[in-house]
């Protein structure tokens, strides 16, 4: 099929219940204003919704894929598409109240005002709800021709007065055969498909990176090598310290090129007034870059270890695999020998609570702010395999 009679639909992997949903949704059937996409990370939920704004404003009303309409939401340039994507820790309430202005407006081409925010679970806590509370009116109260879709890990992420007042789609995790053949379709050799597949865990754009960046298979080798390797006290820090130091460096990779065009459109728009050192203007928008940069690579950083502690995760639960016979291909088949290693080392309720200290360090670094240098030291401690050497 050529790349332009494609659906919007159809690189949407392991989703069939979902679609049908949104399509019959699309054609009028079961239309509401506001939807909230929940799904594991890699399900796709921004692209599943991406998809779904696409039929909604297509011509056709099926989501076609090669008209107009489709092809400027799909490109992000739809003049009544608005994407929302956090590259920090949370949203803030000046964008969202920016944002809800801009959805009491009529659209101006399409069919809908449509707002998309990929990160809603970054709409504050029941703590600290200020941000969701500027979207929550406009979902109580919206405009006749505007639709809201948030996109979240789960609804427990989101404030219980915005998911209770939004229709609920969950996204399921693609499976590896369905995820290897889509890669395939995509031109991917089948063996290094295959891998991918099993290694990302049904996580589309990981497996898609593992195909084509030999960077991204190296680090992924080496974090899935330490818990064979994590013995003794020594082996047990240095493993954290390796974590942190793959977070830093594939972090480094996104951010210093990004970091540096961000400088120079900044420099560029106050041209020579940058040079003036009494330029309050500069000095106060430069500050606001600094500060914007840094809280962004420390979202990057800690997305990159939670992608690292999930891959850890793998191996453990390949061990529990074995240890209780389970039948199929391991995640990390290509390490067997060292997943075999560490099933001998423990048994299977030490090898969950082992899972469960992983679990715990995320937790610690994205609900708590714990450091992340502190919370990998003191969940390596407890991934140290017993037996091992003090």
């Amino acid at each position: 099929m050529s790349t332009a009679t494609r659906t919007v639909w159809e690189d949407l992997v392991g989703q069939r219940p979902v679609i049908d949903v949104l399509q019959q949704a699309a054609a009028g059937h079961g239309m509401t204003h506001a939807w909230l996409f929940t799904g594991p990370p890699g399900s796709g939920r921004s692209n599943v919704a991406r998809a779904f704004a696409a039929a909604l404003q297509c011509a056709t009303g099926t989501g076609c894929g090669s008209c107009e309409a489709c092809r400027l939401v799909s490109a992000g340039s739809h003049p009544d598409v608005t994407l929302v994507r956090s590259e920090t820790t949370v949203l803030y309430v000046d964008d969202m109240r920016s944002l809800v202005q801009a959805s009491a407006k009529f659209p101006s081409i399409g069919r809908w005002q449509i707002i998309l925010v990929e990160d809603a679970d970054r709409l504050g806590t029941p703590e600290n709800p200020r941000t969701g509370n500027a979207l929550l009116k406009a979902i109580e109260e919206p405009t006749p021709r505007t639709l809201w879709l948030l996109c979240a890990p789960t609804r427990a992420d989101v404030l219980p007065t915005i998911a209770s007042r939004s229709r609920h789609v969950t996204l399921a995790t693609p499976t590896t055969p369905e995820v290897t053949d889509f890669l395939v379709r995509q031109g991917i050799e089948p063996v290094t498909a295959s891998f991918a597949a099993r290694a990302s865990q049904g996580h589309i754009g990981r497996a898609r990176a593992l195909c084509t960046d030999e960077d991204a298979r190296r680090r992924r080798r080496e974090v899935v090598s330490l818990p064979a390797r994590m013995t003794s006290i020594g082996a047990v820090m240095t493993a954290a310290t390796t974590l942190a130091e793959i977070a830093k460096e594939e972090t480094a990779a996104i951010t210093d090129q990004t970091e540096r065009r961000e400088l120079e459109s900044l420099q560029s728009i106050f041209g020579s007034e940058r040079k003036d050192t009494s330029s309050r203007a500069y000095r106060a928008a430069l500050s606001s870059l600094e500060k914007l940069q840094k809280q962004k690579a420390r979202r990057r950083v800690l997305d990159v270890i939670d992608r690292a502690l999930m891959d850890l995760v793998s191996v453990y639960r390949d061990a529990i695999a074995l240890r209780v016979g389970a039948p199929g291909d391991l995640v990390n088949e290509e390490i067997r020998g060292d997943v075999e290693a560490v099933a001998r080392s423990a048994s299977a309720e030490e090898l969950l609570r082992m899972i469960d200290a992983v679990f715990t360090a995320r937790e610690q670094m994205l609900e708590f702010n714990v450091p992340p240098q502190l919370a990998l030291e003191s969940m390596a401690t407890a991934l140290r395999l017993p037996g091992g050497r003090s």
